[in-house]
């Protein structure tokens, strides 16, 4: 949100301030359920089971389960398709498919068989995880009688002419910039010509409705590095830690289009106009994982887990065009091209995402299988932009402790064994992280699976499918009217592992 760092490179000037938003934040609070075969299949409710390479982003202490040293590698198929309706109930559906590395790691088990000793065993280990997978195609179209002009007013109004016509686009601030493409593509007029006009009017025509298009391209991922340490007292006390690092790189191209067919007047008005948009976000962060999980019978596991904030340092890249046609009554069609050639290199930033408390309980059908169930809470409301006394933060940090609440997770699992073959099943469910319960809605998400043990080889294999609702508007103001959008996720599994 400050201003101001310089950099030419191939032609293209390079500045910085930018508008950060609540939806940014939550897209790098949210994980999805990645991860192991295994642990897919069973919705990841391994919190008190442990002894399973993904078990450890859940509960740190699982690794102390293992017996023996075990690497593994898990390839996913993903295929996400977005069901959109806006406005006027125009369906329209896009889809993609992906495949991606979902996890890789192993673990190491050191063993004191000094009977004397009550702390038998150490465990190390290393593993990444996708986390979240951004690819994601999603077209709306419909009809509105609201106009993205409304959105260039919303941020030229209070801004002098002035300092639109005559402070480069380079040197400008966000919210000037807006106004820079408004004003230049013709969109909106001064209410005053001079330089202290401060107020704007729309050049859209008024009444009818708008035909609209949006169309987001997006693309990236988080993923984690998390390093594991773990011990264990007499195989009934397991506790553990992991240190993560924690990487994201998003990119997403969107497309905004509007057309009308009001009647034209002596006054040149806009027909049509593009505006777009591309945004390119990438950087790390840290966080700590704390758990423990106790035997409480041979039978019956108790765990909970603590991982803390995600502190992540961002980087934001944002380059915009607009494009309109205009005319006047019995006059020709006029053309603005409002291309800046401008990518805008932003400050470095601190998001801070927030915790999680996980409890979990496990019952162990001897050889035979187990069934297992994980809930985690999280408080998004906890969410930050630092520093918090950054005037640009304040506000958008205020937003976001009015719009998100506190959610739970809920994951059920289970598996049954008939000699080498193992059968899994399991079920998730996640509260919405809005107060409104709509912005982004709640999941449910159903899976199973099976795998094969070949000795000191095994292969497992996973479906799962997610479905989701969302309601979030185009823009950030002026025009907010949003798509509803029914998310839904198939994805299939297949995990490798090898004891050592």
């Amino acid at each position: 949100m400050k201003k101001i760092l310089f950099l030419i490179l191939s032609g293209l000037t390079f500045s910085v301030s930018h508008s950060q938003e609540v939806s940014d934040a939550v897209r790098y609070a949210q994980d999805n359920l990645t991860g192991t075969a295994r642990f897919r299949a069973m919705s990841g409710a391994f919190g008190a089971v442990g002894g399973d390479l993904s078990s450890l982003s859940v509960n740190p202490a699982g690794s102390a389960v293992f017996n023996n040293n075990q690497v593994g590698l898990t390839l996913s198929n993903q295929n996400l398709a977005n069901n959109s309706s806006y406005l006027d109930g125009n369906q329209t559906q896009n889809k993609d498919n992906s495949f991606i590395l979902n996890q890789a790691g192993g673990i190491f088990v050191f063993k004191d068989r000094n009977p004397n000793n009550g702390w038998n065993k150490v465990a190390i280990g290393a593993t990444y995880e996708n986390t979240n997978n951004f690819d994601s195609n999603t077209f709306s179209v419909g009809s509105n009688p609201n106009s993205v002009a409304n959105y260039f007013l919303a941020y030229a109004n209070g801004i002098p002419l002035g300092d639109i016509k005559n402070i480069p686009y380079r040197d400008q601030f966000y919210d000037e910039q807006q106004a820079y493409l408004g004003y230049n593509g013709f969109i909106i007029n001064p209410a005053i010509d001079n330089n202290s006009n401060t107020q704007y009017n729309s050049n859209v025509p008024t009444g009818g409705n708008y035909y609209q298009e949006n169309e987001i391209y997006a693309r990236g991922y988080n993923s984690k590095l998390s390093f594991n340490i773990a011990t264990s007292y007499k195989d009934r006390i397991f506790l553990g830690a992991n240190l993560n690092v924690h990487i994201t790189d998003y990119r997403r191209s969107s497309s905004f289009y509007e057309y009308n067919n009001n009647n034209l007047t002596s006054q040149e008005t806009i027909s049509d106009l593009r505006f777009n948009n591309e945004l390119y976000t990438y950087g790390n962060g840290f966080s700590f994982q704390l758990g423990a999980i106790a035997k409480v019978t041979e039978a019956f596991r108790l765990g909970l887990a603590y991982e803390s904030n995600t502190w992540y340092e961002l980087y934001d890249e944002v380059s915009q065009s607009v494009y309109t046609t205009r005319q006047a009554a019995n006059g020709p069609e006029l053309f603005a091209d409002v291309n800046p050639n401008i990518i805008n290199v932003y400050e470095p930033y601190t998001l801070q995402t927030p915790g999680k408390f996980t409890f979990s309980g496990a019952y162990v059908f001897g050889k035979s299988g187990l069934i297992s169930v994980d809930y985690s809470i999280k408080d998004y409301g906890n969410t930050k932009y630092k520093p918090t006394s950054d005037a640009g933060f304040r506000g958008v940090n205020n937003d976001m402790s009015n719009q998100l609440t506190s959610n739970g997770e809920l994951r059920v699992g289970a598996e049954y064994k008939i000699n080498r073959l193992s059968l899994r099943g399991g079920y998730r469910f996640e509260g919405s992280p809005y107060k409104n319960g709509t912005t982004i809605g709640d999941l449910n998400s159903y899976s199973g699976g099976l795998g094969y043990n070949f000795g000191g080889t095994k292969v497992d294999l996973a479906y799962s499918y997610l479905e989701r609702k969302s309601n979030q508007g185009i823009f950030d103001r002026g025009l907010t009217d949003a798509p509803n959008i029914t998310s839904k996720l198939n994805n299939v599994s297949l995990t490798l592992l090898f004891e050592l």
